[in-house]
């Protein structure tokens, strides 16, 4: 499905797949914030502790959240330059 965005410079036409991947991007970038600023989450969430309290899964939760939303944002970035290719002034 393609959606019209207005940057300012014009409108885009960009499909369903960048706002998905924006999404993603924020929110893994939000719940990876959030792990560092207060691991507990998970076993306050679930009721459930799988690494025993030493918080290796968090960490690596941390890792794995941080690299979805760089990658996310990445593809939503390119989504978006797909829009809209860049055009030479001659």
């Amino acid at each position: 499905m393609l959606m019209a965005e207005n940057s300012g410079t014009g409108t885009r036409v960009v499909r369903r797949r960048f706002r998905i991947e924006s999404a993603l991007s924020g929110i893994a970038g939000v719940l990876a914030i959030v792990t560092v600023i207060s691991r507990e989450w998970i076993e306050w969430l679930t009721g459930f502790d799988p690494d025993g309290g030493d918080g290796s899964l968090e960490w690596a939760l941390v890792a794995v959240l941080v690299v979805i939303s760089i990658s996310a944002g990445k593809l939503a970035h390119l989504e978006w330059n797909r829009a809209h290719p860049a055009t030479d002034a001659e």
